[in-house]
Parts: C-alpha cells; structure tokens; sequence
C-alpha cells in the first residue's frame, strides 16, 4: 500500500464529499422545490412530455397506485425490449449483420436492463446491434435509474410528509417523478460528461467493425460503435452494462486515468447526493449526514480491505517466475494498478452499477470477499440511484425499533411511530433477499445443469454461484466471470432473481411510505432516541453488519474464507 495509492483514494472521496451538498441541493429543487432550475430550457420538456404521457404534477397518487405504474411501465420494457432483441436482424443501424437473439437470453436482458441490473450473458460487440444497444439498453439506463429514484422519494415522502385533514395521503406521481429525473438530472449530465469521455478518447460512432492486418500478418477485428453517449449513464445511473465484454476495461470505454476518476466519482454521486436530499426533505440536515456517515465509514473500510488484500501476490502463481512486488496484477488493466482495481470494484459492488475495470474472479480470496460482502449488505453502502437511499432507509426503521426495544420505548423516526404494521413490511424486505440469493444458489449447487456451468471447483466454485446470484438480486450486476450463464437454467433462474430482487423489495418499500405517511407527526420529548449524530450512525453500521453477516456468514465460510485458508497452506481446492 503505497502513499500515491492512498491519496488516489482519498482525492476521491474528498470530490464526492464536495458535491454532495450541491447536487443533493439541486435535486431537492427538482423533486420537491416550488420552482425546478433551468426553467427556460428544461422545464418545456418537462411540460410536453407530461402532456404526451397525460399526466400532471398536481395529480399525485397513493402508494398503491404509484406501485401498479411502476409495475405496468417496468412489463412494457420488458416486452419491448425482448421484441427489438428478437427482431434486431429486421432492424437498421446493424452493421455488423448481428442476428436474432436467442430467446432465454433475451429474457435475460431484457428483464436485466429494466431491473438495473445490467447483468450480461453476452459479449455487447458480438450480440447486440447499435440500435439495440441504444434503443433498447440505453433507453433502460435512464428509466431503470429513474424509477428506482422515484421509489427513493416516495419513501422519503412518506417519512417526512404531515398528514392533512380530510385528505387521502399524497406520494407524488409515478410519471412526473420518473420525467424530471430524465430531463433534470440523468440526460443534462450524461451530455455533458460524453463530451468530456469522447475527448479522452472513448470512442463515438457508427462505423462497422474495422477488419485489420497485424504487423505479423494476423487478421484482427476492431469493434467501433455509439460508445461515449452510452459510456456516461452506464456509470451515473448505476446500471454497468458494458458496450464492449470487457466493460471498463477496454480502452474504448476507459481509456485513461482521468477516465477511470470519472467512472468512479459518476457511479457515487447521485446515492451520495440523495443523502442530502432526504436530509433537506426531512428539515433536518444532519439526518442526512448521519446516512452519508454510515455510508462513507462502509464504503471506506471495505476501499482499504480490498487494496491491502490485492497488493499481496496471488497464491495461484506462486512459484511462477513473476514478479508480485506490487501486488496481485492477474486480471487487471496495468494503467488502472491495483489501487484503483480496487476502488473500482469496491464502488461498483457498494453500489447497484456493476462495471468493472478489473475481473473480480481473479481477486485474491479476500480481495474478492469485499465485492461479495458489498453485495449482500443490501447495496447500501452508497447504493443505486434511489435504492441506496430506501435501502439505508429501511435500515434506519429497523435501527430505530432495536433501538426502542433496548429502552423500552415505542419507536419513532422524524416524530412518526414505528408499529407492527411497518416493522412486518420491513422484514418482508430484509428477508426476501437472503431467500431469492441461497435458494436458488442452493439449487445450483447440487444441480448438473447448474455446475455444468463452472470453470473452477472447490470454494471458488461456490463463490462464483454465490456471487452470480447475489448480483442478480441485488440488481448489480457484475459477475466473478469464471462461470458461463449463458443456458437455459443460468438465464432463466438469473432472470427471476433479478425480478424478485427489484420488484418484491420495490413494494414493500412503497407500502412503508404509504403506511408512514398517514401518521402524525409528534414534537421530540426526552425519551426520543436522537437519529441525527454519531451514536445513530454507529448502531446502524452495527445493524447492517450484524444482519448481511448473520445471514450469510455461514455461506461465505464456505466460499472465500476457506479459499484463503486453502491457499495459505499452497492448495487452490
């Protein structure tokens, strides 16, 4: 671990620690302010696209109507986009004379992209047409990410808002919610960090592929294509689907340092942001930061785990005539090193995006640890555009019930008590996860069709169906790439872990907000358990911990610990 190694990391932090407050500020004048920013450009967008839709922003809903819109809007791109991979052989801007996707496997994309997951059974140059890549997947980018922000609101909504006389209780609309964080927030960014990207060399265009003859008289084909306009909203809306197989590992898609900063800062802002946002929502800023403390103490001690564990050799080559000096370079790109494989992999995992810049199943077996335990917090740690937020959320809920049970007082957040009512859909929450992830690893395990599918046996076999399925509920999306999905069971049973991870959490969450929202808020007395300082954002660390590790501790001894112990004593399995 290297001086150069730790301030890379602590620059970054440093910047997204800097625009926190402003673009959390900034989308709370977007969702919540009288008056949304950039009115003369922005807002008649707004306006033409809400009349296209029907809707209006003073038609808000309950959180059972705003369920079924995002439950009909998210099986109509579903629909579509399978429909446009089916037909992408009859459609233009196909250069590369793709045809038709097989129909598991668009299944499998097309729930992928419309859960932000962005999980891929495919290699992007060798299946998808540009106009697939684009009308079909990046088109995902943004609502997927829309929606899950739309889920964030409604329960912060829920948590902050009073209950009016005589009036059924308001959540905002499903619509409206999802149009502004297009037109305000995801495409004015990604416009203009594309621009930034395509100066730095990540590619732009819609040539065909480039057919070349090495100096040594070998045929070569260069993959070209719309990269730099997908590049941006791949990382800002925390989806991860890469343009290219090796995602951000490819130079068309990262070329540089600068690049890779980016990437980073991009796929952490907005959960970062939101932070703030829900602490002007409730009137109180330091609830926000106690959530953005929890978050940052999470996301940088799993940061410093990885890059201790990676700049160790890799016990794979020992032997080898290499020299490991500078630590574990198997599978990662020698422009990144290990210091930024490594923040890269922790960003991603902490978070729903899914990129990579390195390949995790080449981590050592602690390296590879911090990207699986990130995944089974419950992709809080920062978390996706929205998810991070309601998932820290329903952490905060279940801290403050511990919390009141400890004292023997009724739990309250933000003056609103927590009841039996709310405490069952939080827990509905919390255990359909760990249920989705070892059932269906379970039945992997000690299936033909299942471990068919894997390169490596032992505890690393495990680890790569545990972190298949882990990544598929979470809607992460990245992948220990030992193991081939692309079958029949691996695309099926991954698409309906993708499903049941957004959707069967997604409600829960909406139902919260809805119970929430209908109590009254009380004044703080002296019993009131303060949830705004350090004390708070230490029991809820706690309380994130203690459930991903006694849910899935007993997994992850089987997988990546003994693959550490097993390779300390000079065996692989």
């Amino acid at each position: 671990m290297t001086f150069n190694g730790w301030l890379q990391i602590l620059a970054l932090f440093l910047v997204l620690l800097a625009i926190t407050k402003p673009l959390g500020h900034y989308m709370y004048r977007v969702f919540e302010g009288a008056e949304r920013p950039s009115r003369r450009v922005l807002a008649p967008i707004e306006r033409w696209l809400l009349r296209l839709c029907g809707a209006s922003p003073n038609d808000e809903q309950t959180w059972i109507e705003y369920a079924i819109s995002l439950l009909i809007f998210s099986a109509i791109g579903v629909v579509v986009t399978y429909a446009i991979q089916r037909l992408q052989h009859h459609l233009p801007l196909n250069p590369q004379g793709l045809g038709p996707v097989a129909p598991d496997l668009a299944f499998n994309t097309a729930v992928s992209f419309t859960t932000n997951t962005n999980w891929q059974s495919y290699g992007g140059e060798t299946t998808m047409s540009y106009l697939t890549q684009m009308a079909g997947l990046a088109w995902h980018n943004f609502v997927s990410a829309g929606a899950g922000l739309s889920v964030a609101l409604v329960l912060a909504r829920g948590l902050t808002r009073r209950p009016s006389e005589g009036h059924p209780v308001q959540l905002g609309n499903f619509t409206v919610d999802l149009i502004r964080s297009v037109v305000y927030l995801l495409l004015p960014i990604s416009i203009v960090f594309s621009l930034v990207l395509i100066s730095q060399g990540v590619i732009q265009n819609f040539s065909a592929y480039l057919h070349i003859t090495g100096l040594e008289g070998a045929g070569q084909i260069i993959p070209m294509g719309p990269t730099g306009s997908q590049e941006v909203i791949k990382e800002l809306g925390t989806n991860g689907g890469g343009f290219f197989n090796a995602n951000s590992a490819h130079p068309f898609e990262n070329p540089n340092g600068v690049t890779n900063f980016l990437e980073i800062l991009l796929i952490l802002c907005i959960p970062a942001g939101l932070t703030y946002t829900f602490g002007r929502m409730a009137g109180k800023q330091r609830q926000g930061w106690s959530i953005f403390g929890a978050m940052a103490i999470l996301f940088l001690a799993g940061v410093l785990a990885a890059y201790a564990a990676e700049t160790r050799p890799n016990p794979a080559l020992a032997g080898l005539p290499l020299d490991q000096s500078v630590g574990n370079l198997e599978g990662k790109e020698v422009r990144f090193g290990v210091v930024n494989s490594a923040l890269f992999a922790t960003a991603t995992t902490g978070t729903s995006c899914g990129a990579v810049n390195s390949m995790h199943d080449s981590f050592n077996p602690l390296g590879g640890l911090v990207p699986l335990v990130n995944l089974k917090l419950g992709e809080v740690v920062f978390g996706g555009v929205g998810a991070g937020l309601y998932g820290i959320l329903i952490f905060v809920l279940l801290s403050v019930f511990i919390a009141g049970l400890m004292v023997g007082r009724t739990p309250e957040y933000l003056g609103k008590k927590i009841e039996g009512r709310e405490m069952k859909a939080v827990m509905l929450y919390v255990l359909v996860f760990p249920l989705i992830i070892l059932g269906f690893s379970a039945w992997a395990a000690v299936s033909p069709y299942g471990v068919s599918s894997l390169n490596n046996a032992g505890p690393h076999g495990l680890s790569e169906i545990l972190y298949a399925y882990t990544s598929a509920t979470a809607n992460n999306g990245s992948a220990f790439a030992g193991l081939n999905t692309n079958t029949h069971f691996w695309n099926t049973t991954m698409g309906l872990a993708m499903l049941g991870g957004r959707f069967l959490m997604m409600v829960p969450v909406l139902a919260i907000a809805g119970f929430m929202a209908k109590k009254r808020i009380a004044p703080a007395g002296p019993g009131t358990f303060p949830t705004d300082g350090p004390l708070f954002t230490g029991l809820l660390i706690s309380v994130v911990l203690i459930v991903g590790a006694l849910t899935f501790f007993p997994a992850l001894c089987l997988g990546p610990v003994v693959e550490h112990f097993l390779a300390a004593h000079g065996r692989l399995f």
